[in-house]
């Protein structure tokens, strides 16, 4: 059992609503903002730009959740989670509709419109975001949280499992458009299942509002001032822009240019999830002995190895299919190194007092650049002709330049300082999975004491 019971987890039953929430939740944005959605504009006839802006709103639209926390001081954290949580599912009318229609041919007005639809929940789930994290992080008492949150990651992690699982048994037996309709209703349901568990979650205090000046004056300040957070800021800049176009376009040139179908690419997707809580359970063990550069350092082979497999599979006509299984798991082993070596190192660099800022500075700088890279690489890795399909000596290019980046960032992650112990963290179990959720943190600059007040809850359960 993922959930916990009264018998055998009375401390965490009466926030069970949260995991409930968790587990649908994760049954929506897989497929929304996921492989799934890569495969369909793939269907639909969408080129390497259009699938890059696709998957890019997620992270182009930070500036959108930093704006959002204004709102929290009128609207309180439940309504404005509930209010971005609940409109947002709407948009998935439009691929469910799109595959109705099931156009034998690529229709241009059918892909813009996915673009339009993507936008658009991406949108409305940075509205919700913004209050998200904070919120759960109020209503659970600080004993808690660390248990808490990775049970979260864990039940995230079956979800995306199993449904991935399910998903790949559809593309297997049924044409392409049934199978997708039947994803987006899954999705579509599981937003309702995971709406009606927000609704009953007990609201938290409503937050002063935030102090903007400190954040127009600082921003500046921190990015540009040499200092060790400035050095460490770049390099995750760096690495992240490098690493986020792999997944949308190694699955969009299976599809379009290498004839996987689109079962095995979901199957390669799930292996993805598997190394990343793979990689993560064996840092648990380690990271406060050894600290967080060894697996930086991991993190850097891993891709350097993925980049050196990918350009041989390339220049060989992409013929070692045996290989995807293990290149798919590392590309999960290294992000998972990643990740969570990152949020514990930021700890490190920055004063306990003076966190919230910082971090948030180094998440939205990181995702927001980070984003724009899978647009740029779409339009030189549009393939010439009318089919869709990857230019292949740019997309080895691409993975060139990857490995020319992780050897890069091997010398330059020796100068960064490092002293092995624990630490108080601030990593939460849902950013392993969803990384750009540690912009959310901007809103802990709210002026009001009363937050950080650990005080008994309500039964959420309840």
């Amino acid at each position: 059992m993922i959930f916990p019971t009264k018998q055998r987890d009375p401390e965490l039953y009466p926030y069970r609503r949260g995991f409930y929430f968790s587990f649908f939740n994760a049954l929506n944005w897989q497929v929304a903002i996921g492989t799934p959605t890569v495969l369909f504009m793939q269907q639909l006839g969408a080129n390497s730009f259009q699938v890059g802006l696709v998957f890019s709103w997620t992270f182009l639209l930070t500036p959108a959740q930093v704006l959002s926390t204004t709102l929290l001081s009128r609207h309180g954290y439940k309504r404005l989670t509930m209010a971005g949580w609940g409109a947002r599912s709407v948009c998935l009318l439009v691929p469910i509709g799109l595959c109705l229609l099931a156009p034998s041919d690529p229709v241009p007005w059918m892909i813009n419109a996915m673009v339009g639809a993507t936008f658009f929940y991406c949108l409305l789930r940075a509205i919700g975001t913004s209050a998200l994290t904070t919120w759960f992080y109020q209503i659970v008492p600080a004993e808690l949280r660390g248990r808490y949150w990775a049970t979260d990651q864990l039940t995230t992690g079956v979800a995306i499992g199993v449904s991935l699982l399910v998903y790949a048994v559809f593309f297997t037996v049924l044409p392409p458009y049934q199978a997708f309709i039947l994803l987006y209703l899954i999705a579509v349901l599981g937003a309702l299942f995971a709406y009606q568990q927000l609704r009953q979650l007990p609201d938290a205090e409503k937050p002063k509002p935030i102090s903007f000046e400190k954040v127009l004056t600082e921003t500046p300040r921190l990015m540009t001032t040499p200092s060790f957070f400035r050095t460490y800021l770049w390099i995750s800049v760096a690495f992240f822009a490098g690493i986020t176009p792999l997944a949308p376009f190694a699955a969009y040139y299976l599809k379009t240019s290498a004839g996987v179908s689109s079962a095995q690419i979901i199957l390669l997707t799930m292996l993805t999830y598997v190394g990343l809580i793979v990689a993560n359970i064996a840092m648990r063990k380690h990271m406060d002995q050894i600290g967080a550069k060894p697996f930086f350092k991991g993190a850097f082979l891993c891709y350097a190895l993925i980049s050196v497999a990918w350009i041989v599979f390339l220049f060989t006509g992409g013929r070692a299919y045996w290989t995807l299984p293990l290149l798919f798991f590392l590309q999960g082993v290294g992000s998972g190194f990643w990740n969570s070596a990152n949020l514990s190192y930021l700890v490190k660099i920055l004063p306990e007092h003076d966190r919230a800022l910082p971090v948030s500075i180094h998440g939205a700088v990181m995702t927001l650049i980070g984003g724009c890279t899978p647009v740029l690489w779409g339009l030189f890795l549009k393939a010439p002709g009318a089919v869709p399909a990857v230019d292949v000596p740019v997309f080895e290019g691409y993975y060139a330049s990857l490995l020319v980046m992780c050897i890069a960032m091997l010398f330059f992650v020796r100068k960064l300082p490092e002293t092995a112990g624990p630490v108080g963290p601030i990593f939460q179990g849902s950013w392993v999975l969803r990384p750009f959720r540690a912009v959310a943190t901007l809103v802990n600059l709210i002026e009001d004491d009363s937050i950080h007040k650990e005080t008994k809850k309500p039964d959420p359960g309840a």
